[in-house]
C-alpha cells in the first residue's frame, strides 16, 4: 500500500459535521464554525500509535506546512483528525504534533468515540477498526465547500496546487 500513487477525486461529497470536539491543547471547538470556518483546509486521518501510514502523511504535512509559509493559519489551515480517539487524548496529540514540528495553524483534533466516528463518517474517513483506515487527503474550501480527495500519498506539491486553485477560484469569484 505504500507505493500506491496518490489519486484525486474532484468535489468529493463531504458532509461537515459542526460537532465539539478537543484540540491538541484540550480545547474544546466547533468542527466547522472554528476549526474550518471560511478557509481552505487540507485534512489528513492519523492515530498516534501507528508506525506505518500516518507517520507517512504526517511527514508529508511538515512538507505543506513549510511550502504554505505564512499563508499557514491565515487563509489556509491543516485540520489532522484521529482516527483513534480512545487513545488519542490531547496530551498524546500534543506530543505527536511535536515530534512533526507542527506550528499554529496546524491542528490536531480528537473528542468522544461516537463523536469521532459521526465527523469521520462525513468525511468518507470512518472505519469500523481504526488500523484500517484509508491513506487519504482531504483538501477543501469552507467558504464554498468544495472538496478533493487524495488517496495514498500525494506529493506536498500537489498537495499546495490545490490549495492554490482553491484560492484562484475565490479570486476570481471576488473579481480580483
Amino acid at each position: 500500500m505504500l507505493n500506491k500513487p496518490a489519486e484525486a477525486a474532484k468535489s468529493t461529497e463531504v458532509d461537515l459535521l459542526d460537532r465539539t470536539l478537543v484540540d491538541q491543547d484540550g480545547r474544546e471547538v466547533k468542527f466547522v464554525s472554528d476549526v474550518i470556518g471560511d478557509r481552505i483546509v487540507v485534512m489528513d486521518f492519523i492515530y498516534t500509535t501507528c508506525t506505518t501510514v500516518c507517520p507517512v502523511l504526517s511527514a508529508l504535512f511538515g512538507q505543506v506546512q513549510e511550502k504554505l509559509g505564512d499563508q499557514l493559519g491565515k487563509e489556509v489551515v491543516l485540520v489532522s483528525v484521529s482516527v483513534d480517539p480512545v487513545r488519542d487524548t490531547p496530551q498524546r496529540l500534543k506530543a505527536y504534533a511535536a515530534t512533526h514540528k507542527a506550528r499554529p495553524g496546524w491542528i490536531w483534533l480528537t473528542g468522544g468515540k461516537r463523536t469521532m466516528d459521526k465527523v469521520l463518517d462525513g468525511l468518507g474517513a470512518y472505519t469500523p477498526n481504526f488500523e484500517n483506515h484509508p491513506a487519504m487527503v482531504l483538501v477543501g474550501d469552507g467558504q464554498t465547500g468544495e472538496w478533493s480527495r487524495f488517496f495514498g500519498f500525494p506529493s506536498p506539491d500537489r498537495l499546495v496546487d490545490q490549495v492554490n486553485v482553491l484560492q484562484a477560484a475565490r479570486n476570481n469569484a471576488a473579481g480580483g
